[in-house]
């Protein structure tokens, strides 16, 4: 699965975007990545962008493992952007396993404006800054 994410520290927020066939083993690297990263608090909110995702490889005991194993605190918002319902239902049972542990606020979304407006942002992610998915440029 091709992935990236950026840290916006002005506006508290960890964006996130993948594409492609997504699994536990994508959702691990992100976490490693993350956690690496020097600017990543876990007190940070969260957007994920998942509608160009093509294929989701989780199970339902993936998705309840992967949840009871916390990055960001239970104070953070997350929102989550679908395209399709399967992801949607994903989502939704990963937020509800995270609810159980105290985590209130992971919201999955239909649209972006949706998230935005949940995560009190005023732009969405600036595609430039997903630096995988930047093609340089020939300069002749």
């Amino acid at each position: 699965m091709p992935g990236d994410f950026y840290i916006d520290t002005e506006h508290g927020v960890v964006c996130a975007k993948a594409t492609g066939v997504f699994s536990r083993a994508d959702v691990l690297d992100f976490r490693a990545q993350l956690l690496c990263h020097p600017d990543f608090r876990p007190e940070l909110n969260q957007l994920v962008d998942y509608r160009e995702i093509t294929k989701l490889e989780l199970s339902s005991a993936e998705v309840k493992d992967l949840a009871r194993h916390a990055v960001f605190s239970a104070d953070s918002k997350r929102a989550f952007v679908v395209a399709s319902d399967l992801q949607f239902g994903i989502i939704r049972m990963f937020g509800a396993y995270r609810e159980v542990v105290g985590d209130q606020q992971v919201m999955v979304c239909r649209t972006m404006a949706e998230a935005l407006s949940f995560l009190s942002l005023p732009a969405e992610p600036d595609p430039k800054l997903f630096k995988r998915f930047t093609v340089p440029r020939n300069e002749a």
